[in-house]
Protein backbone atom coordinates (compact mmCIF):
# COMPACT_ATOMS: atom_id res chain seq x y z
CA UNK A 1 0.00 0.00 0.00
CA UNK A 2 1.06 3.33 -0.69
CA UNK A 3 1.60 5.90 1.93
CA UNK A 4 -1.52 7.81 0.39
CA UNK A 5 -3.71 4.68 0.63
CA UNK A 6 -2.22 4.00 4.52
CA UNK A 7 -3.23 7.87 5.28
CA UNK A 8 -7.09 7.43 3.57
CA UNK A 9 -7.61 4.33 5.49
CA UNK A 10 -6.58 5.59 8.92
CA UNK A 11 -8.09 8.81 8.03
CA UNK A 12 -11.68 6.35 7.16
CA UNK A 13 -10.90 3.86 10.52
CA UNK A 14 -10.14 7.32 12.83
CA UNK A 15 -13.97 9.00 10.77
CA UNK A 16 -15.89 5.29 11.84
CA UNK A 17 -14.55 5.24 15.62
CA UNK A 18 -15.42 8.49 16.19
CA UNK A 19 -19.00 7.94 14.75
CA UNK A 20 -19.37 5.10 16.61
CA UNK A 21 -18.21 6.87 19.95
CA UNK A 22 -20.58 9.86 19.14
CA UNK A 23 -23.32 7.32 18.90
CA UNK A 24 -23.16 5.57 21.31
CA UNK A 25 -22.90 8.35 23.42
CA UNK A 26 -26.03 9.58 22.06
CA UNK A 27 -27.80 6.50 22.82
CA UNK A 28 -26.57 6.20 26.48
CA UNK A 29 -27.84 9.58 27.26
CA UNK A 30 -31.42 9.55 29.15
CA UNK A 31 -33.79 12.36 27.77
CA UNK A 32 -34.85 15.40 30.25
CA UNK A 33 -37.19 14.64 32.18
CA UNK A 34 -40.52 16.26 32.05
CA UNK A 35 -41.43 18.47 34.96
CA UNK A 36 -44.61 17.19 36.88
CA UNK A 37 -47.59 19.61 35.90
CA UNK A 38 -49.19 18.38 39.03
CA UNK A 39 -50.81 15.05 38.23
CA UNK A 40 -53.18 13.93 36.37
CA UNK A 41 -56.27 14.58 37.82
CA UNK A 42 -59.71 13.14 36.50
CA UNK A 43 -61.39 16.72 36.44
CA UNK A 44 -60.21 19.82 35.14
CA UNK A 45 -59.74 21.49 37.84
CA UNK A 46 -60.83 25.32 38.98
CA UNK A 47 -63.38 24.21 36.64
CA UNK A 48 -66.25 26.34 38.63
CA UNK A 49 -68.38 27.29 35.18
CA UNK A 50 -69.59 30.70 34.36
CA UNK A 51 -72.79 32.62 35.21
CA UNK A 52 -74.57 35.79 33.54
CA UNK A 53 -72.27 38.80 35.17
CA UNK A 54 -72.90 40.15 38.19
CA UNK A 55 -75.46 43.00 38.47
CA UNK A 56 -74.12 46.46 39.81
CA UNK A 57 -76.45 45.83 42.91
CA UNK A 58 -74.54 42.43 43.93
CA UNK A 59 -71.55 44.13 42.76
CA UNK A 60 -71.95 47.34 45.42
CA UNK A 61 -72.65 44.77 48.01
CA UNK A 62 -69.56 42.95 47.67
CA UNK A 63 -67.92 46.10 47.77
CA UNK A 64 -69.31 47.57 51.13
CA UNK A 65 -68.63 44.65 52.69
CA UNK A 66 -65.36 44.57 51.68
CA UNK A 67 -64.81 47.86 52.17
CA UNK A 68 -66.24 47.76 55.51
CA UNK A 69 -63.93 44.49 56.51
CA UNK A 70 -61.10 47.02 55.72
CA UNK A 71 -62.52 49.91 57.76
CA UNK A 72 -62.68 47.58 60.60
CA UNK A 73 -59.01 46.97 60.84
CA UNK A 74 -57.93 49.97 59.58
CA UNK A 75 -56.44 49.20 56.26
CA UNK A 76 -56.44 51.84 53.91
CA UNK A 77 -57.62 49.36 50.21
CA UNK A 78 -58.76 49.79 46.59
CA UNK A 79 -60.96 47.51 45.79
CA UNK A 80 -62.53 46.37 42.64
CA UNK A 81 -65.37 44.00 41.45
CA UNK A 82 -65.51 42.57 37.94
CA UNK A 83 -68.01 40.71 35.40
CA UNK A 84 -66.11 37.29 34.40
CA UNK A 85 -64.40 38.84 31.38
CA UNK A 86 -62.42 41.04 34.37
CA UNK A 87 -63.99 44.13 33.28
CA UNK A 88 -64.82 46.73 35.71
CA UNK A 89 -68.46 46.73 37.17
CA UNK A 90 -67.88 48.60 40.90
CA UNK A 91 -64.97 50.18 42.29
CA UNK A 92 -63.79 51.87 45.89
CA UNK A 93 -60.68 53.71 46.94
CA UNK A 94 -60.17 54.43 50.57
CA UNK A 95 -58.74 57.39 51.53
CA UNK A 96 -54.94 58.14 51.48
CA UNK A 97 -54.85 54.61 49.80
CA UNK A 98 -51.38 54.12 48.35
CA UNK A 99 -51.33 54.98 43.84
CA UNK A 100 -50.56 51.73 42.80
CA UNK A 101 -53.74 49.98 43.94
CA UNK A 102 -56.31 50.81 42.08
CA UNK A 103 -54.85 49.01 39.00
CA UNK A 104 -53.34 45.82 41.27
CA UNK A 105 -56.69 45.46 42.26
CA UNK A 106 -58.74 45.86 39.03
CA UNK A 107 -55.51 42.84 37.95
CA UNK A 108 -56.17 41.07 40.92
CA UNK A 109 -60.27 40.77 40.42
CA UNK A 110 -59.41 40.36 36.36
CA UNK A 111 -57.09 37.49 37.17
CA UNK A 112 -59.39 35.70 39.47
CA UNK A 113 -62.40 35.95 37.08
CA UNK A 114 -60.53 35.02 34.12
CA UNK A 115 -59.08 32.15 35.79
CA UNK A 116 -61.83 30.79 37.83
CA UNK A 117 -59.59 30.58 41.05
CA UNK A 118 -57.88 32.76 43.69
CA UNK A 119 -54.84 34.70 43.03
CA UNK A 120 -53.25 33.18 46.00
CA UNK A 121 -53.07 29.73 43.43
CA UNK A 122 -50.97 31.91 41.33
CA UNK A 123 -48.60 33.30 44.13
CA UNK A 124 -48.07 29.83 45.69
CA UNK A 125 -46.88 28.55 42.32
CA UNK A 126 -44.37 31.04 41.73
CA UNK A 127 -43.14 30.41 45.96
CA UNK A 128 -42.68 26.55 44.52
CA UNK A 129 -40.72 27.66 41.61
CA UNK A 130 -43.21 27.07 39.00
CA UNK A 131 -43.23 30.40 37.32
CA UNK A 132 -44.72 29.31 33.82
CA UNK A 133 -48.00 30.54 34.73
CA UNK A 134 -46.20 33.95 33.82
CA UNK A 135 -46.16 32.83 30.31
CA UNK A 136 -49.99 32.31 29.84
CA UNK A 137 -50.89 36.31 30.64
CA UNK A 138 -48.85 39.64 31.04
CA UNK A 139 -51.58 40.85 33.38
CA UNK A 140 -51.58 38.18 35.30
CA UNK A 141 -50.87 38.77 39.25
CA UNK A 142 -49.74 36.12 41.29
CA UNK A 143 -50.52 38.27 44.50
CA UNK A 144 -53.05 36.92 47.41
CA UNK A 145 -56.07 39.55 46.89
CA UNK A 146 -58.20 38.32 44.36
CA UNK A 147 -61.27 36.02 44.02
CA UNK A 148 -63.96 35.02 41.79
CA UNK A 149 -67.51 35.53 43.17
CA UNK A 150 -69.17 32.60 42.89
CA UNK A 151 -73.69 32.66 42.68
CA UNK A 152 -75.75 29.48 42.74
CA UNK A 153 -72.67 27.67 41.91
CA UNK A 154 -71.60 30.23 38.62
CA UNK A 155 -68.69 32.49 38.53
CA UNK A 156 -70.51 35.85 38.28
CA UNK A 157 -67.17 38.06 38.43
CA UNK A 158 -64.30 38.69 40.73
CA UNK A 159 -63.64 40.71 43.46
CA UNK A 160 -59.39 42.38 43.72
CA UNK A 161 -58.43 44.20 46.61
CA UNK A 162 -55.04 46.26 47.49
CA UNK A 163 -53.30 48.67 49.37
CA UNK A 164 -52.16 46.12 52.69
CA UNK A 165 -50.24 43.18 52.63
CA UNK A 166 -51.24 40.06 50.40
CA UNK A 167 -52.58 38.18 53.74
CA UNK A 168 -54.72 41.58 54.70
CA UNK A 169 -55.76 42.02 50.91
CA UNK A 170 -56.95 38.37 50.20
CA UNK A 171 -59.16 38.96 54.10
CA UNK A 172 -60.77 41.91 52.81
CA UNK A 173 -61.52 40.07 49.48
CA UNK A 174 -62.73 37.29 51.62
CA UNK A 175 -65.74 39.00 53.07
CA UNK A 176 -66.69 41.01 50.16
CA UNK A 177 -66.73 37.30 48.28
CA UNK A 178 -69.13 36.05 51.04
CA UNK A 179 -71.44 38.72 50.89
CA UNK A 180 -72.65 37.81 47.57
CA UNK A 181 -73.05 33.72 48.79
Amino acid sequence: MTSKRITHTVLLALFSLCATLTGANANAQTPASQPSAGGLPARTPFDIPYGMPISLQAANQALEAAEAEAAKHGWREAIAVTDPNGDLVAFAKMDDTQNAAPNIALRKAATAARFRRDTRTFYNGFEGGHTYSATLDPSLVASPGGYPLVMDGKIVGAIGCSGGSGDQDAEICKAGADATK
